[in-house]
């Protein structure tokens, strides 16, 4: 399915992996899902590469801007308004990390975190707005990892206007919230899993759709990822996750048919 008719406020806008060799990631990610990367000439851009699924974008892959910033996806949500949306996560108990500024003519952005720490970007499009997700070898599915979930909720649902389920999880696995816009479930949520280490703070990861996760995941570590978690059944599919070879991590997802 393309996204690029439809209206993205207050859902996933666009995905994009800050790496320490982003060289090596766009090779990467190319092997993996076949994408064609371009990397933008004008030094405003900082080498950041635009990677195409035919002739829509699907994902950026840029070197990290500061060599403590961490290896990792990050998502970003779509308004109509991005310095109205960072006067309000202010106001609901979150943090501007950076305030909106403009990306060239593509578009204004801005970065926040929510109460439990976790980052999270906002994108309002300009020149930039041909975006493929969910359909093979794309953006899929949006996950918050949190250190008190609980707190997270209510900040997201003032932000950006979700509403959410929360399904009671099974034999001891944590509850898991979906996240809704008009009734559509849009991310998910689940309490951070105790057993992680202390220092790995509040997070948000990504999945890409992929034909056959067991292939993909295969590929994956051919090429040089490490498995994270191997690949499994869930209520709604199946999924992995793995870590690629810059130590930035993401799943693998195929859901089930509705």
């Amino acid at each position: 399915m393309t996204q690029s008719t439809v209206s993205l406020a207050n859902r996933p806008a666009w995905v994009e992996l800050s790496s320490p060799d982003a060289e090596a990631s766009r090779a990467f990610y190319a092997r993996l899902f076949e994408w064609e990367i371009d990397v933008a000439d004008d030094p405003q851009y900082g080498g950041y590469g635009i990677a195409r699924i035919g002739e829509q974008s699907t994902a950026g892959i840029g070197p990290k801007q500061s060599p403590d910033a961490p290896t990792a996806w990050g998502v970003y949500i779509g308004t109509d308004d991005v310095d109205s949306l960072a006067q309000l996560v202010t106001s609901a108990g979150g943090t501007v990390v950076a305030e909106p500024f403009d990306v060239g003519d593509q578009g204004r952005m801005a970065v926040f975190a929510d109460p439990t720490g976790a980052v999270i970007s906002a994108w309002q499009a300009a020149g930039m707005r041909n975006w493929a997700s969910h359909r093979p070898n794309a953006f899929s599915w949006a996950e918050l990892n949190a250190r008190g979930v609980d707190q997270a909720i209510p900040f997201y649902e003032r932000v950006f206007g979700w509403t959410h389920k929360t399904t009671p999880g099974d034999s001891g696995a944590p509850d898991y919230t979906e996240f809704q816009v008009d009734g559509h479930s849009i991310a998910g949520a689940m309490e951070m899993n105790p057993q992680m280490p202390a220092g790995v703070p509040s997070y948000w990861g990504i999945y890409f759709d992929v034909e056959d996760v067991d292939d993909a995941y295969r590929r994956a570590l051919a090429a040089g990822a490490q498995e994270m978690m191997a690949p499994q059944e869930f209520p709604g599919g199946r999924f992995a996750i793995v870590s690629d070879p810059q130590g930035a991590s993401f799943g693998l997802l195929k859901t089930n048919p509705r």
